[in-house]
Protein backbone atom coordinates (compact mmCIF):
# COMPACT_ATOMS: atom_id res chain seq x y z
CA UNK A 1 0.00 0.00 0.00
CA UNK A 2 1.28 3.46 -1.21
CA UNK A 3 1.51 5.83 1.17
CA UNK A 4 -0.23 9.59 -0.28
CA UNK A 5 0.25 12.85 1.99
CA UNK A 6 -2.75 14.59 3.04
CA UNK A 7 -3.54 17.96 1.29
CA UNK A 8 -3.20 20.68 3.52
CA UNK A 9 -6.70 22.43 4.11
CA UNK A 10 -7.48 26.07 4.85
CA UNK A 11 -8.26 26.87 8.37
CA UNK A 12 -11.48 28.54 9.55
CA UNK A 13 -12.39 30.29 12.78
CA UNK A 14 -16.09 32.23 12.99
CA UNK A 15 -16.86 31.53 9.32
CA UNK A 16 -13.61 33.25 7.69
CA UNK A 17 -11.02 31.01 5.43
CA UNK A 18 -7.67 31.35 5.82
CA UNK A 19 -6.53 31.87 1.83
CA UNK A 20 -3.62 29.78 1.24
CA UNK A 21 -2.65 31.52 -2.11
CA UNK A 22 0.32 34.21 -1.83
CA UNK A 23 -0.85 37.63 -2.06
CA UNK A 24 1.14 38.14 -5.19
CA UNK A 25 -1.43 35.57 -6.82
CA UNK A 26 -4.18 37.25 -5.28
CA UNK A 27 -3.47 40.84 -6.58
CA UNK A 28 -2.57 39.42 -9.91
CA UNK A 29 -6.13 37.24 -10.00
CA UNK A 30 -8.25 40.54 -9.09
CA UNK A 31 -6.24 42.32 -11.79
CA UNK A 32 -6.73 40.33 -14.46
CA UNK A 33 -10.36 39.31 -13.83
CA UNK A 34 -11.27 43.27 -13.24
CA UNK A 35 -9.34 43.93 -16.53
CA UNK A 36 -11.39 40.99 -18.26
CA UNK A 37 -14.25 42.46 -17.06
CA UNK A 38 -13.98 46.03 -18.04
CA UNK A 39 -13.25 44.51 -21.28
CA UNK A 40 -16.51 42.59 -21.80
CA UNK A 41 -18.41 45.81 -20.74
CA UNK A 42 -16.68 47.66 -22.98
CA UNK A 43 -17.20 44.95 -26.17
CA UNK A 44 -20.97 44.85 -25.31
CA UNK A 45 -21.73 48.68 -24.90
CA UNK A 46 -19.35 49.05 -28.39
CA UNK A 47 -21.69 46.40 -29.73
CA UNK A 48 -24.71 47.61 -29.12
CA UNK A 49 -23.90 51.18 -30.22
CA UNK A 50 -22.85 49.98 -33.60
CA UNK A 51 -18.61 50.36 -32.88
CA UNK A 52 -16.99 48.63 -36.24
CA UNK A 53 -13.75 46.68 -35.65
CA UNK A 54 -11.42 48.95 -36.93
CA UNK A 55 -7.41 48.66 -37.46
CA UNK A 56 -5.14 51.31 -36.17
CA UNK A 57 -1.86 51.17 -38.37
CA UNK A 58 1.44 52.47 -36.49
CA UNK A 59 4.73 53.07 -37.49
CA UNK A 60 6.68 50.27 -38.08
CA UNK A 61 10.32 49.20 -38.67
CA UNK A 62 13.23 46.52 -39.17
CA UNK A 63 16.20 45.14 -41.46
CA UNK A 64 16.04 44.03 -44.96
CA UNK A 65 15.64 40.49 -43.85
CA UNK A 66 12.24 41.14 -40.84
CA UNK A 67 9.65 43.83 -40.04
CA UNK A 68 8.22 44.74 -36.88
CA UNK A 69 4.65 45.28 -37.55
CA UNK A 70 2.71 47.70 -34.84
CA UNK A 71 -0.78 48.09 -34.89
CA UNK A 72 -4.28 47.83 -32.67
CA UNK A 73 -8.03 46.90 -33.36
CA UNK A 74 -10.42 48.66 -31.78
CA UNK A 75 -13.77 48.87 -32.07
CA UNK A 76 -14.62 52.94 -33.20
CA UNK A 77 -17.08 54.85 -34.29
CA UNK A 78 -18.18 54.14 -38.04
CA UNK A 79 -17.54 57.96 -38.82
CA UNK A 80 -13.83 57.45 -37.29
CA UNK A 81 -13.22 54.38 -39.67
CA UNK A 82 -14.42 56.21 -42.78
CA UNK A 83 -11.59 57.35 -43.26
CA UNK A 84 -10.33 54.44 -45.39
CA UNK A 85 -7.09 54.14 -45.98
CA UNK A 86 -5.48 56.95 -44.04
CA UNK A 87 -5.05 56.67 -40.36
CA UNK A 88 -8.94 55.61 -39.10
CA UNK A 89 -8.94 57.92 -35.79
CA UNK A 90 -10.07 61.89 -37.09
CA UNK A 91 -7.45 64.89 -36.38
CA UNK A 92 -7.66 66.65 -33.37
CA UNK A 93 -9.66 63.65 -31.63
CA UNK A 94 -9.35 64.15 -28.05
CA UNK A 95 -7.22 61.93 -25.75
CA UNK A 96 -10.29 60.98 -24.01
CA UNK A 97 -11.78 59.12 -27.31
CA UNK A 98 -8.85 57.22 -27.98
CA UNK A 99 -9.09 55.19 -25.03
CA UNK A 100 -13.05 54.62 -24.71
CA UNK A 101 -12.68 52.70 -28.08
CA UNK A 102 -13.19 49.02 -26.88
CA UNK A 103 -10.12 46.98 -28.12
CA UNK A 104 -10.79 43.57 -30.12
CA UNK A 105 -8.95 41.13 -28.02
CA UNK A 106 -7.01 37.79 -29.71
CA UNK A 107 -8.27 39.71 -33.00
CA UNK A 108 -6.52 37.81 -35.92
CA UNK A 109 -5.13 40.47 -38.26
CA UNK A 110 -3.89 39.96 -42.60
CA UNK A 111 -0.41 41.86 -42.48
CA UNK A 112 0.29 42.30 -46.89
CA UNK A 113 3.98 42.65 -47.03
CA UNK A 114 5.38 43.08 -50.79
CA UNK A 115 2.25 41.13 -51.86
CA UNK A 116 2.43 38.16 -49.52
CA UNK A 117 -0.21 37.87 -46.61
CA UNK A 118 0.38 36.87 -43.20
CA UNK A 119 -1.31 36.02 -40.53
CA UNK A 120 -0.73 37.52 -37.03
CA UNK A 121 -2.99 37.63 -34.04
CA UNK A 122 -3.54 40.63 -31.79
CA UNK A 123 -2.44 40.22 -27.91
CA UNK A 124 -5.51 40.80 -25.02
CA UNK A 125 -5.65 44.38 -25.54
CA UNK A 126 -6.09 44.84 -29.23
CA UNK A 127 -2.37 45.30 -29.77
CA UNK A 128 -0.61 43.38 -32.67
CA UNK A 129 3.57 43.58 -32.35
CA UNK A 130 5.11 40.74 -34.75
CA UNK A 131 7.92 40.24 -36.35
CA UNK A 132 7.49 39.00 -39.95
CA UNK A 133 10.74 37.68 -41.43
CA UNK A 134 10.64 39.63 -45.13
CA UNK A 135 13.04 40.76 -47.69
CA UNK A 136 13.00 44.67 -48.33
CA UNK A 137 15.19 47.12 -49.39
CA UNK A 138 16.21 49.60 -47.16
CA UNK A 139 13.79 52.87 -47.02
CA UNK A 140 10.42 53.52 -46.32
CA UNK A 141 7.97 51.37 -47.55
CA UNK A 142 3.81 50.33 -46.89
CA UNK A 143 2.08 47.73 -45.66
CA UNK A 144 -1.48 47.08 -45.23
CA UNK A 145 -3.65 45.56 -42.30
CA UNK A 146 -6.97 43.92 -42.57
CA UNK A 147 -9.14 42.61 -39.46
CA UNK A 148 -12.53 40.79 -39.91
CA UNK A 149 -14.58 42.82 -41.29
CA UNK A 150 -12.57 45.97 -41.01
CA UNK A 151 -11.40 48.48 -43.91
CA UNK A 152 -8.06 47.61 -45.17
CA UNK A 153 -5.64 50.34 -43.40
CA UNK A 154 -1.81 51.48 -44.37
CA UNK A 155 0.67 51.43 -42.40
CA UNK A 156 4.63 53.13 -42.77
CA UNK A 157 7.22 50.48 -42.08
CA UNK A 158 10.81 51.97 -41.83
CA UNK A 159 13.64 49.85 -43.01
CA UNK A 160 17.27 50.04 -42.23
CA UNK A 161 19.69 49.79 -43.92
CA UNK A 162 22.31 47.04 -43.09
CA UNK A 163 25.15 48.69 -42.95
CA UNK A 164 24.04 51.88 -40.86
CA UNK A 165 26.23 52.49 -37.84
CA UNK A 166 24.33 55.20 -35.95
CA UNK A 167 20.61 55.96 -35.07
CA UNK A 168 18.30 58.44 -32.60
CA UNK A 169 16.60 56.77 -29.94
CA UNK A 170 14.12 59.80 -28.42
CA UNK A 171 12.14 60.47 -25.46
CA UNK A 172 8.72 62.25 -25.75
CA UNK A 173 7.53 63.56 -22.73
CA UNK A 174 9.46 66.27 -22.03
CA UNK A 175 11.56 66.05 -24.36
CA UNK A 176 10.48 66.33 -27.57
CA UNK A 177 7.15 67.67 -26.29
CA UNK A 178 6.43 69.56 -22.43
CA UNK A 179 3.69 67.91 -20.99
CA UNK A 180 4.52 67.26 -17.58
CA UNK A 181 3.47 63.88 -17.56
CA UNK A 182 4.61 62.21 -14.31
CA UNK A 183 1.83 64.35 -12.41
CA UNK A 184 -1.24 62.43 -12.29
CA UNK A 185 -3.45 65.46 -11.99
CA UNK A 186 -1.30 67.00 -15.28
CA UNK A 187 -0.80 63.40 -16.92
CA UNK A 188 -4.80 62.77 -16.89
CA UNK A 189 -5.60 66.15 -18.37
CA UNK A 190 -2.53 66.17 -21.23
CA UNK A 191 -3.97 62.87 -22.00
CA UNK A 192 -7.76 62.78 -22.12
CA UNK A 193 -8.98 65.97 -22.65
CA UNK A 194 -5.94 68.20 -24.49
CA UNK A 195 -5.35 67.48 -28.18
CA UNK A 196 -2.00 67.65 -30.19
CA UNK A 197 -2.88 71.39 -31.14
CA UNK A 198 -2.70 72.36 -27.34
CA UNK A 199 0.73 70.46 -26.78
CA UNK A 200 3.99 72.22 -26.62
CA UNK A 201 7.07 71.31 -28.79
CA UNK A 202 10.28 71.62 -26.83
CA UNK A 203 12.43 74.70 -28.21
CA UNK A 204 15.15 73.61 -30.81
CA UNK A 205 14.53 70.25 -30.65
CA UNK A 206 13.05 69.91 -34.02
CA UNK A 207 15.62 72.04 -35.31
CA UNK A 208 18.31 69.57 -33.47
CA UNK A 209 16.73 66.21 -34.61
CA UNK A 210 16.58 67.64 -38.47
CA UNK A 211 20.41 68.87 -38.10
CA UNK A 212 20.73 65.07 -37.31
CA UNK A 213 18.71 63.59 -40.50
CA UNK A 214 20.95 65.69 -42.54
CA UNK A 215 24.23 64.84 -40.94
CA UNK A 216 23.20 61.16 -41.13
CA UNK A 217 20.08 60.58 -43.76
CA UNK A 218 20.21 56.66 -43.15
CA UNK A 219 19.73 57.38 -39.24
CA UNK A 220 16.33 55.51 -38.04
CA UNK A 221 14.61 58.07 -35.48
CA UNK A 222 12.73 55.72 -32.63
CA UNK A 223 10.65 57.73 -30.44
CA UNK A 224 10.70 55.63 -27.02
CA UNK A 225 7.55 56.04 -24.51
CA UNK A 226 5.73 55.29 -21.49
CA UNK A 227 2.79 56.49 -22.97
CA UNK A 228 -0.13 54.30 -24.00
CA UNK A 229 -1.05 53.17 -27.30
CA UNK A 230 -4.03 54.94 -27.32
CA UNK A 231 -2.55 58.10 -27.67
CA UNK A 232 0.03 57.08 -30.62
CA UNK A 233 -2.40 58.83 -33.17
CA UNK A 234 -2.20 62.26 -31.41
CA UNK A 235 1.64 61.67 -31.23
CA UNK A 236 2.11 61.18 -34.10
CA UNK A 237 -0.02 63.87 -35.91
CA UNK A 238 2.00 66.57 -33.08
CA UNK A 239 5.55 65.37 -34.40
CA UNK A 240 4.79 65.54 -37.97
CA UNK A 241 2.70 68.95 -37.10
CA UNK A 242 6.48 70.28 -35.47
CA UNK A 243 8.14 68.77 -38.21
CA UNK A 244 10.48 65.95 -36.30
CA UNK A 245 11.35 63.52 -38.67
CA UNK A 246 8.77 60.49 -39.02
CA UNK A 247 9.94 57.25 -36.78
CA UNK A 248 8.54 54.73 -35.26
CA UNK A 249 7.30 54.93 -31.46
CA UNK A 250 7.56 52.86 -29.20
CA UNK A 251 4.80 52.68 -26.41
CA UNK A 252 3.08 50.60 -24.03
CA UNK A 253 -0.22 49.20 -22.91
CA UNK A 254 -1.17 50.59 -19.12
CA UNK A 255 -3.36 47.76 -18.48
CA UNK A 256 -2.35 45.02 -15.53
CA UNK A 257 0.32 42.40 -16.22
CA UNK A 258 0.19 39.17 -14.88
CA UNK A 259 2.04 39.89 -11.97
CA UNK A 260 1.11 43.66 -11.66
CA UNK A 261 -1.54 45.58 -11.01
CA UNK A 262 -0.31 48.35 -13.75
CA UNK A 263 2.67 47.87 -16.39
CA UNK A 264 5.93 49.42 -15.66
CA UNK A 265 7.51 52.31 -17.39
CA UNK A 266 10.92 51.92 -16.81
CA UNK A 267 10.93 48.34 -17.60
CA UNK A 268 9.40 49.15 -20.68
CA UNK A 269 12.02 51.56 -21.78
CA UNK A 270 15.02 49.20 -20.51
CA UNK A 271 13.27 46.26 -22.56
CA UNK A 272 13.31 48.34 -25.38
CA UNK A 273 16.74 49.26 -25.38
CA UNK A 274 17.46 45.93 -25.03
CA UNK A 275 15.65 44.69 -27.85
CA UNK A 276 17.48 47.45 -30.27
CA UNK A 277 20.38 46.15 -29.06
CA UNK A 278 20.04 42.54 -30.17
CA UNK A 279 17.93 43.39 -33.61
CA UNK A 280 20.84 46.32 -34.91
CA UNK A 281 24.15 44.77 -33.00
CA UNK A 282 26.04 47.50 -35.28
CA UNK A 283 24.28 50.80 -34.37
CA UNK A 284 26.04 52.97 -31.96
CA UNK A 285 22.62 55.41 -30.87
CA UNK A 286 22.15 58.63 -29.44
CA UNK A 287 19.99 58.74 -26.51
CA UNK A 288 17.89 61.38 -26.09
CA UNK A 289 15.90 62.08 -22.80
CA UNK A 290 15.60 64.64 -19.55
CA UNK A 291 16.23 64.96 -16.37
CA UNK A 292 12.47 64.73 -14.53
CA UNK A 293 12.42 61.01 -13.87
CA UNK A 294 14.76 58.03 -14.59
CA UNK A 295 16.09 58.26 -18.20
CA UNK A 296 19.36 59.34 -17.14
CA UNK A 297 19.32 55.70 -14.85
CA UNK A 298 17.75 54.07 -17.43
CA UNK A 299 20.32 55.22 -19.97
CA UNK A 300 23.43 54.89 -17.90
CA UNK A 301 22.19 51.27 -16.79
CA UNK A 302 22.29 50.52 -20.89
CA UNK A 303 24.90 52.18 -21.43
CA UNK A 304 27.13 50.05 -19.13
CA UNK A 305 25.95 46.99 -20.13
CA UNK A 306 26.21 47.64 -24.08
CA UNK A 307 29.05 50.71 -24.29
CA UNK A 308 29.25 49.25 -28.10
CA UNK A 309 25.82 50.24 -28.92
CA UNK A 310 25.48 53.78 -27.32
CA UNK A 311 27.24 57.00 -29.30
CA UNK A 312 26.41 59.58 -27.05
CA UNK A 313 23.45 60.37 -24.20
CA UNK A 314 22.13 63.50 -24.08
CA UNK A 315 19.23 64.91 -21.12
CA UNK A 316 17.46 68.05 -21.56
CA UNK A 317 17.55 69.74 -18.27
CA UNK A 318 13.99 70.92 -17.40
CA UNK A 319 12.86 74.23 -15.96
CA UNK A 320 12.87 75.15 -12.72
CA UNK A 321 9.09 75.22 -13.15
CA UNK A 322 9.11 72.17 -15.21
CA UNK A 323 10.86 69.84 -12.86
CA UNK A 324 8.21 70.95 -10.11
CA UNK A 325 5.17 69.67 -12.13
CA UNK A 326 7.37 66.84 -13.69
CA UNK A 327 7.76 65.91 -9.52
CA UNK A 328 11.38 66.71 -9.13
CA UNK A 329 14.67 66.11 -10.90
CA UNK A 330 16.31 62.99 -10.63
CA UNK A 331 18.49 62.41 -7.67
CA UNK A 332 20.70 59.54 -8.89
CA UNK A 333 21.15 61.03 -12.08
CA UNK A 334 23.86 58.49 -14.61
CA UNK A 335 27.20 56.77 -14.14
CA UNK A 336 29.99 57.69 -16.34
CA UNK A 337 30.69 55.28 -18.88
CA UNK A 338 34.36 55.12 -20.61
CA UNK A 339 34.33 55.98 -24.59
CA UNK A 340 30.29 57.39 -23.76
CA UNK A 341 30.17 61.13 -23.82
CA UNK A 342 27.00 62.42 -21.91
CA UNK A 343 25.93 66.35 -22.49
CA UNK A 344 23.63 68.54 -20.83
CA UNK A 345 21.32 71.50 -22.04
CA UNK A 346 18.09 73.05 -21.78
CA UNK A 347 16.78 72.66 -25.13
CA UNK A 348 18.04 71.64 -28.67
CA UNK A 349 19.81 74.82 -29.31
CA UNK A 350 22.48 73.85 -26.48
CA UNK A 351 22.37 70.29 -27.18
CA UNK A 352 23.27 71.08 -31.31
CA UNK A 353 26.39 73.18 -30.27
CA UNK A 354 27.49 70.29 -28.23
CA UNK A 355 26.78 67.51 -30.54
CA UNK A 356 28.61 69.03 -33.50
CA UNK A 357 31.42 69.37 -30.92
CA UNK A 358 31.32 65.65 -30.73
CA UNK A 359 30.92 65.38 -34.13
CA UNK A 360 27.68 63.57 -34.25
CA UNK A 361 25.99 66.51 -36.33
CA UNK A 362 28.08 68.19 -39.12
CA UNK A 363 29.19 72.27 -38.94
CA UNK A 364 26.52 74.10 -41.21
CA UNK A 365 29.24 76.35 -41.64
CA UNK A 366 31.54 73.90 -43.92
CA UNK A 367 30.90 73.95 -47.62
CA UNK A 368 28.38 71.02 -48.93
CA UNK A 369 31.20 69.62 -51.25
CA UNK A 370 33.07 68.41 -48.41
CA UNK A 371 33.21 64.91 -48.82
CA UNK A 372 33.20 63.90 -44.84
CA UNK A 373 30.23 66.22 -44.20
CA UNK A 374 27.67 63.97 -43.70
CA UNK A 375 29.45 61.37 -41.65
CA UNK A 376 28.75 60.64 -38.49
CA UNK A 377 32.12 59.77 -36.45
CA UNK A 378 31.86 57.02 -34.37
Amino acid sequence: MSFRPARPRPTSTAGSSISLTPPREQARHIAMRLDDAWLRLQTRLAIRRGRVETVIPYTGYGSTSWVRVLARVVRSDPRDAAAGHANPLQESMRGWRNFTSAPVAHAAVQVTIAGTTHDVVADRGGVVDARIPVELTAGWHTITLKSGGSKTVEAPVEVVADDARFGVVSDIDDTVMVTALPRPFLAAWNTFVLNEHARTPTPGMAVLYERIARTAPSAPVLYLSTGAWNVAPTLSRFLSRNLYPAGPKLLTDWGPTPDRWFRSGQEHKRTSLERLAEEFPNIKWLLVGDDGQHDEAIYSDFAQRHPENVRAIAIRQLSAGEAVLAGGRSKSGGQPTPGVPWIYAPDGAGMSAQLEELGIIRNEVRSADDPEEGDVQS
